[in-house]
C-alpha cells in the first residue's frame, strides 16, 4: 500500500493511492495515518479494504508528511562511502547517529525555506525507514519485522551550522522545512528488498545525485538493530539512512549551495518523487 496524508497543513486527512494513481479517502476507517495505524494488525485491516470502495479525492490536493505524530526523526550520517570521500571524512566504523527536529518535517512538495543568514544550505536524497512496532535491542535478523514501510526524504542541511559552529550536527539539520518526507509511506511488503532502490536528485533540472541503496555502508536491517540499542524505537519514528554522492558541499572545484528560487526534484524507485522550491527566510507565525 501507498499511505498518505492530504490537505492543508495542520488539517491533513488520511488516504491511500490506488493502482491508477488516484487518492482515496481513508477517513471513514481511521482518524489519521499515525503510530496507531502502523502496527501489523492495523496495516492488515487497511490492506483488506477494496480501494475502489473508498471515496475518490478530486483534484490534486497538497500532500503532507505521510505519518502524523512522529516522535523521533533520526538520521544516519556518511552512510555511502563515496559521499564520505567527497566530504573528506573517513568511512565510519559504526553508524553515525544524529537527530533532525520533528519541527523540520514538511510535505514532499512544500517550499524549503532557508534559515536566517544561511550561506551553505545543501540537499541530500535519502531513504527513510518508518517504524511500525516498538523496538528495543532488536537483533539484525528480525530488524525488518519492526518496519512498517519506507519513504523518500530530503535531508536538507545547513553546512556552516552543521560543521563550523561547534557541537553536534543537529543544529544544521533541524531547521524549519529541512525535512520533506513523502509523498507516501510505502508498506514494507510492497517495497520488498530496501537495498536495491535507485535514487536521484536534480537541482534546477540538472542531475546532481545518482545512487542506489545497495551501496549503503550499513543496511536498513543493520541500522534498525543498531539504533535500537541506544534508544527505544516507537511506531511512527522515522530513520533517514544517508545520501549518495553529489551534494553541493562536495562539488568541485567550488561547492554549490541553495539560493532562493532554486528548485529541487528528487525520487527513489517505488517511493515516488518530491519537488521543492527554495525560498528566503521569513518569520513563521503560529
Amino acid at each position: 500500500m501507498k499511505l498518505l496524508r492530504y490537505g492543508p497543513a495542520g488539517q491533513e486527512k488520511p488516504g491511500l493511492l490506488d493502482t491508477d494513481g488516484r487518492i482515496r479517502d481513508l477517513s471513514g476507517h481511521l482518524p489519521d495515518i499515525d503510530p496507531a495505524a502502523l502496527g501489523p494488525e492495523a496495516l492488515a485491516r487497511l490492506k483488506a479494504l477494496d480501494p475502489a470502495s473508498l471515496p475518490a479525492v478530486p483534484g490534486a490536493p497538497r500532500l503532507g508528511t505521510p505519518v502524523a505524530g512522529v516522535a523521533k526523526f533520526i538520521a544516519i550520517g556518511l552512510n555511502f562511502a563515496d559521499h564520505a570521500a567527497e566530504s573528506n571524512l573517513p568511512v565510519p566504523k559504526e553508524p553515525i547517529v544524529f537527530m533532525k527536529a520533528v519541527t523540520s518535517l514538511s510535505g514532499p512538495d512544500d517550499p524549503v525555506m532557508l534559515p536566517k543568514d544561511s550561506v551553505k544550505s545543501d540537499w541530500e536524497v535519502e531513504l527513510g525507514i518508518v517504524i511500525g512496532r516498538r523496538a528495543s535491542y532488536v537483533e539484525e535478523a528480525q530488524a525488518l519485522d519492526y518496519v512498517a514501510g519506507y519513504c523518500l526524504v530530503n535531508d536538507v542541511s545547513e553546512r556552516e551550522y552543521q560543521i563550523e559552529r561547534g557541537g553536534t550536527w543537529d543544529k544544521g539539520k533541524g531547521c524549519d522545512t529541512f525535512g520533506p518526507v513523502g509523498p507516501w509511506l510505502v508498506t514494507a511488503d510492497e517495497v520488498g528488498d530496501p537495498q536495491s532502490l535507485d535514487m536521484w536528485l536534480d537541482l534546477n533540472g540538472k542531475r546532481m545525485q545518482t545512487g542506489n541503496t545497495r551501496t549503503m555502508i550499513f543496511t536498513c536491517r543493520q541500522i534498525v538493530s543498531y539504533v535500537s540499542r541506544f534508544m527505544t524505537l516507537m511506531p511512527g519514528d522515522i530513520i533517514t539512512t544517508g545520501t549518495p554522492p553529489g551534494v553541493g558541499m562536495g562539488m568541485k572545484p567550488d561547492p554549490v549551495f541553495l539560493k532562493p528560487g532554486d528548485v529541487m526534484t528528487l525520487g527513489i524507485e517505488k517511493l515516488g518523487q518530491q519537488r521543492q522550491e527554495v525560498t528566503a527566510w521569513q518569520r513563521r507565525e503560529g
